[in-house]
Protein backbone atom coordinates (compact mmCIF):
# COMPACT_ATOMS: atom_id res chain seq x y z
CA UNK A 1 0.00 0.00 0.00
CA UNK A 2 1.03 3.54 -1.05
CA UNK A 3 1.79 6.23 1.28
CA UNK A 4 -1.01 8.28 -0.12
CA UNK A 5 -3.16 5.35 0.17
CA UNK A 6 -2.14 5.06 3.67
CA UNK A 7 -2.71 8.53 4.51
CA UNK A 8 -6.40 8.28 2.75
CA UNK A 9 -7.50 5.17 4.31
CA UNK A 10 -6.60 6.85 8.14
CA UNK A 11 -8.14 10.21 6.95
CA UNK A 12 -11.48 8.17 5.98
CA UNK A 13 -11.44 6.31 9.80
CA UNK A 14 -13.12 8.84 11.79
CA UNK A 15 -15.56 9.17 9.33
CA UNK A 16 -15.86 5.42 8.86
CA UNK A 17 -16.17 5.33 12.81
CA UNK A 18 -18.93 8.12 13.21
CA UNK A 19 -21.48 6.70 10.51
CA UNK A 20 -20.85 3.34 11.88
CA UNK A 21 -21.52 4.51 15.72
CA UNK A 22 -23.93 6.86 15.07
CA UNK A 23 -26.20 6.57 11.86
CA UNK A 24 -25.55 2.78 10.78
CA UNK A 25 -25.71 1.25 14.27
CA UNK A 26 -28.65 3.08 15.38
CA UNK A 27 -30.94 2.29 12.40
CA UNK A 28 -29.45 -1.41 12.33
CA UNK A 29 -30.90 -1.41 16.02
CA UNK A 30 -34.19 0.19 15.05
CA UNK A 31 -34.55 -2.39 12.22
CA UNK A 32 -34.01 -5.19 14.63
CA UNK A 33 -35.86 -3.65 17.62
CA UNK A 34 -39.19 -3.32 14.89
CA UNK A 35 -38.91 -7.07 13.87
CA UNK A 36 -38.69 -8.22 17.47
CA UNK A 37 -42.34 -8.09 18.15
CA UNK A 38 -45.02 -10.55 17.62
CA UNK A 39 -45.46 -9.90 14.39
CA UNK A 40 -41.94 -9.83 12.91
CA UNK A 41 -41.16 -8.02 9.75
CA UNK A 42 -45.16 -7.99 9.09
CA UNK A 43 -45.41 -4.57 11.24
CA UNK A 44 -44.48 -2.72 8.39
CA UNK A 45 -47.52 -4.07 6.93
CA UNK A 46 -49.99 -3.87 9.99
CA UNK A 47 -48.66 0.48 9.47
CA UNK A 48 -50.10 0.54 6.26
CA UNK A 49 -53.28 -1.56 7.93
CA UNK A 50 -53.84 0.97 10.82
CA UNK A 51 -55.91 3.88 9.77
CA UNK A 52 -54.27 5.86 12.90
CA UNK A 53 -50.92 5.12 11.63
CA UNK A 54 -51.84 6.01 8.04
CA UNK A 55 -53.25 9.15 8.68
CA UNK A 56 -50.56 10.18 10.75
CA UNK A 57 -48.01 9.95 8.32
CA UNK A 58 -50.51 11.54 5.86
CA UNK A 59 -51.38 14.51 8.09
CA UNK A 60 -47.67 14.90 8.75
CA UNK A 61 -46.57 14.49 5.56
CA UNK A 62 -49.22 17.27 4.05
CA UNK A 63 -48.56 19.50 6.91
CA UNK A 64 -44.92 19.76 6.49
CA UNK A 65 -45.35 20.33 2.78
CA UNK A 66 -47.99 23.26 3.44
CA UNK A 67 -44.95 24.64 5.88
CA UNK A 68 -42.16 24.22 3.47
CA UNK A 69 -44.56 25.77 0.81
CA UNK A 70 -45.17 28.50 2.70
CA UNK A 71 -41.83 29.27 4.15
CA UNK A 72 -40.52 29.13 0.35
CA UNK A 73 -43.04 32.01 -0.42
CA UNK A 74 -42.57 34.04 2.79
CA UNK A 75 -38.72 33.79 2.68
CA UNK A 76 -37.86 34.53 -0.96
CA UNK A 77 -39.96 37.56 -0.86
CA UNK A 78 -38.09 38.95 2.25
CA UNK A 79 -34.61 37.30 0.91
CA UNK A 80 -34.73 39.04 -2.29
CA UNK A 81 -35.67 42.28 -0.69
CA UNK A 82 -33.20 42.66 1.98
CA UNK A 83 -30.63 41.05 -0.69
CA UNK A 84 -31.13 44.20 -3.11
CA UNK A 85 -31.63 46.75 -0.82
CA UNK A 86 -29.38 48.55 1.57
CA UNK A 87 -31.15 50.35 4.85
CA UNK A 88 -30.67 51.24 8.27
CA UNK A 89 -31.11 48.63 10.65
CA UNK A 90 -30.98 45.93 7.69
CA UNK A 91 -28.61 43.76 9.78
CA UNK A 92 -31.09 43.91 13.23
CA UNK A 93 -33.55 42.65 10.35
CA UNK A 94 -31.90 39.84 9.12
CA UNK A 95 -31.02 39.03 12.80
CA UNK A 96 -34.40 39.15 14.17
CA UNK A 97 -35.64 36.89 10.93
CA UNK A 98 -32.50 34.10 11.57
CA UNK A 99 -33.44 34.16 15.60
CA UNK A 100 -35.89 31.71 15.90
CA UNK A 101 -32.83 29.41 15.34
CA UNK A 102 -31.82 30.11 18.93
CA UNK A 103 -35.11 28.62 20.35
CA UNK A 104 -36.20 24.82 21.04
CA UNK A 105 -38.91 23.44 19.82
CA UNK A 106 -41.12 23.74 23.49
CA UNK A 107 -40.45 27.37 23.78
CA UNK A 108 -41.80 27.84 20.14
CA UNK A 109 -44.99 25.76 20.99
CA UNK A 110 -45.54 28.05 24.21
CA UNK A 111 -45.14 30.86 22.10
CA UNK A 112 -47.89 29.68 19.87
CA UNK A 113 -49.40 29.05 23.18
CA UNK A 114 -48.88 32.88 24.45
CA UNK A 115 -50.09 34.28 21.40
CA UNK A 116 -53.11 31.85 20.46
CA UNK A 117 -54.30 29.38 22.85
CA UNK A 118 -56.97 29.65 25.36
CA UNK A 119 -55.46 33.03 27.28
CA UNK A 120 -53.49 34.22 24.57
CA UNK A 121 -53.44 37.81 22.64
CA UNK A 122 -55.96 36.62 19.86
CA UNK A 123 -58.70 35.16 22.16
CA UNK A 124 -58.22 38.02 24.47
CA UNK A 125 -58.72 40.00 21.50
CA UNK A 126 -62.11 37.68 19.79
CA UNK A 127 -63.39 38.20 23.52
CA UNK A 128 -63.68 41.87 23.22
CA UNK A 129 -65.27 41.34 19.92
CA UNK A 130 -67.67 38.89 20.57
CA UNK A 131 -65.77 36.04 19.48
CA UNK A 132 -63.25 33.14 20.28
CA UNK A 133 -60.14 32.16 18.35
CA UNK A 134 -58.24 29.32 19.51
CA UNK A 135 -55.65 28.37 17.09
CA UNK A 136 -52.61 27.07 19.24
CA UNK A 137 -53.83 22.88 19.90
CA UNK A 138 -55.14 22.53 16.11
CA UNK A 139 -53.30 21.51 13.07
CA UNK A 140 -52.96 25.49 12.18
CA UNK A 141 -50.99 26.19 15.64
CA UNK A 142 -48.84 23.38 14.40
CA UNK A 143 -48.51 25.36 10.89
CA UNK A 144 -47.63 28.54 12.90
CA UNK A 145 -45.38 27.06 14.85
CA UNK A 146 -43.34 24.68 12.33
CA UNK A 147 -43.50 27.98 10.30
CA UNK A 148 -41.87 29.90 12.78
CA UNK A 149 -38.72 28.25 12.99
CA UNK A 150 -38.65 26.97 9.31
CA UNK A 151 -38.36 30.71 8.10
CA UNK A 152 -34.88 30.89 9.08
CA UNK A 153 -33.58 27.98 7.47
CA UNK A 154 -35.16 29.21 4.32
CA UNK A 155 -33.71 32.47 3.99
CA UNK A 156 -30.13 31.95 4.55
CA UNK A 157 -30.28 29.58 1.71
CA UNK A 158 -32.49 32.30 -0.59
CA UNK A 159 -30.32 34.71 0.37
CA UNK A 160 -26.83 33.40 -0.40
CA UNK A 161 -28.46 31.94 -3.43
CA UNK A 162 -29.63 35.60 -4.45
CA UNK A 163 -26.98 37.29 -3.74
CA UNK A 164 -24.90 35.12 -6.55
CA UNK A 165 -27.43 35.74 -9.46
CA UNK A 166 -25.19 38.13 -11.87
CA UNK A 167 -27.43 41.47 -11.75
CA UNK A 168 -26.31 42.11 -15.59
CA UNK A 169 -29.12 39.08 -16.29
CA UNK A 170 -31.93 40.97 -14.92
CA UNK A 171 -30.89 44.30 -16.55
CA UNK A 172 -30.83 42.50 -20.17
CA UNK A 173 -34.20 41.03 -19.66
CA UNK A 174 -35.33 44.54 -18.42
CA UNK A 175 -33.49 46.36 -21.55
CA UNK A 176 -35.22 43.64 -23.96
CA UNK A 177 -39.09 45.00 -22.52
CA UNK A 178 -39.47 42.28 -19.95
CA UNK A 179 -41.34 43.45 -17.44
CA UNK A 180 -40.61 42.85 -13.38
CA UNK A 181 -43.13 39.72 -13.13
CA UNK A 182 -41.35 38.44 -16.22
CA UNK A 183 -38.09 39.15 -14.81
CA UNK A 184 -38.92 36.97 -11.56
CA UNK A 185 -40.72 34.45 -13.31
CA UNK A 186 -38.07 33.76 -16.34
CA UNK A 187 -34.71 35.01 -14.52
CA UNK A 188 -35.31 35.19 -10.89
CA UNK A 189 -37.14 32.18 -9.94
CA UNK A 190 -35.02 30.26 -12.69
CA UNK A 191 -31.28 31.03 -10.84
CA UNK A 192 -32.86 30.16 -7.56
CA UNK A 193 -34.69 26.95 -8.01
CA UNK A 194 -31.96 24.95 -6.50
CA UNK A 195 -31.98 26.94 -3.53
CA UNK A 196 -36.09 26.28 -3.16
CA UNK A 197 -35.60 22.95 -3.60
CA UNK A 198 -33.15 22.37 -0.93
CA UNK A 199 -34.28 24.69 1.27
CA UNK A 200 -37.60 23.24 0.63
CA UNK A 201 -36.50 20.21 1.50
CA UNK A 202 -34.92 21.12 4.84
CA UNK A 203 -37.75 22.25 5.77
CA UNK A 204 -39.61 19.77 4.74
CA UNK A 205 -37.98 16.84 6.90
CA UNK A 206 -37.15 19.30 9.62
CA UNK A 207 -41.18 19.92 10.07
CA UNK A 208 -41.68 15.64 9.55
CA UNK A 209 -39.61 15.29 12.76
CA UNK A 210 -39.81 17.57 14.43
CA UNK A 211 -41.27 16.69 18.69
CA UNK A 212 -40.75 19.80 20.75
CA UNK A 213 -43.58 21.93 19.38
CA UNK A 214 -45.81 19.12 18.23
CA UNK A 215 -45.56 17.64 22.33
CA UNK A 216 -46.71 21.03 23.16
CA UNK A 217 -49.27 21.88 20.77
CA UNK A 218 -50.79 18.30 19.38
CA UNK A 219 -53.17 17.40 22.93
CA UNK A 220 -55.56 16.09 20.63
CA UNK A 221 -53.78 15.71 16.59
CA UNK A 222 -51.91 12.66 15.71
CA UNK A 223 -48.41 13.81 14.10
CA UNK A 224 -45.80 11.24 13.20
CA UNK A 225 -43.38 12.10 16.01
CA UNK A 226 -46.33 12.22 18.79
CA UNK A 227 -47.58 8.77 18.14
CA UNK A 228 -44.02 7.23 17.57
CA UNK A 229 -43.66 8.81 21.54
CA UNK A 230 -47.06 7.32 22.90
CA UNK A 231 -46.15 4.00 21.24
CA UNK A 232 -42.98 3.84 23.01
CA UNK A 233 -43.59 5.42 26.48
CA UNK A 234 -47.35 4.75 26.90
CA UNK A 235 -47.93 1.71 25.10
CA UNK A 236 -44.24 0.36 25.61
CA UNK A 237 -45.33 -0.79 21.99
CA UNK A 238 -41.54 -0.96 21.12
CA UNK A 239 -41.63 -2.51 17.42
CA UNK A 240 -44.31 -0.17 16.22
CA UNK A 241 -43.04 2.61 17.83
CA UNK A 242 -39.42 1.83 15.98
CA UNK A 243 -40.83 0.91 12.94
CA UNK A 244 -42.96 3.64 12.51
CA UNK A 245 -39.32 5.81 13.52
CA UNK A 246 -37.78 3.45 10.36
CA UNK A 247 -40.67 4.77 7.99
CA UNK A 248 -40.08 8.47 8.94
CA UNK A 249 -36.64 8.33 8.35
CA UNK A 250 -37.27 6.64 4.86
CA UNK A 251 -40.01 9.11 4.12
CA UNK A 252 -37.81 11.94 4.90
CA UNK A 253 -34.47 10.45 3.43
CA UNK A 254 -35.72 10.08 -0.36
CA UNK A 255 -37.26 13.37 -0.17
CA UNK A 256 -33.57 14.71 0.74
CA UNK A 257 -32.45 12.51 -1.85
CA UNK A 258 -34.52 13.62 -4.37
CA UNK A 259 -33.91 17.16 -3.41
CA UNK A 260 -30.31 16.37 -3.73
CA UNK A 261 -30.13 14.72 -7.19
CA UNK A 262 -32.65 18.02 -8.43
CA UNK A 263 -30.58 20.57 -6.47
CA UNK A 264 -27.41 19.07 -6.71
CA UNK A 265 -24.81 19.75 -3.48
CA UNK A 266 -26.84 22.85 -2.60
CA UNK A 267 -28.80 20.62 -0.03
CA UNK A 268 -26.00 19.37 1.83
CA UNK A 269 -25.34 23.48 2.19
CA UNK A 270 -28.05 23.78 3.21
CA UNK A 271 -28.77 21.46 5.68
Amino acid sequence: MSSASRFVLIAALPLATFAAAFLLLPLAQLVHTSASGPMGLSVYLHLLERPRYLRALLDTALLSALVSLAAIAIATTAGLFLVRHRFAGRSLLIGLLTFPLAFPGVAVGFMIILLAGRQGVLNQVADLLGGRMVLAYSMTGLFLGYLYFSIPRVILTIMAAAEKIDPALEEAARSLGASPFAVLRDVTLPALTPALVASGAIAFATAMGAFGTAFTLATNIDVLPMVIYTEFTLAANFATAAALSVVLGLVTWVLLFAARSLAGTTVAAGG
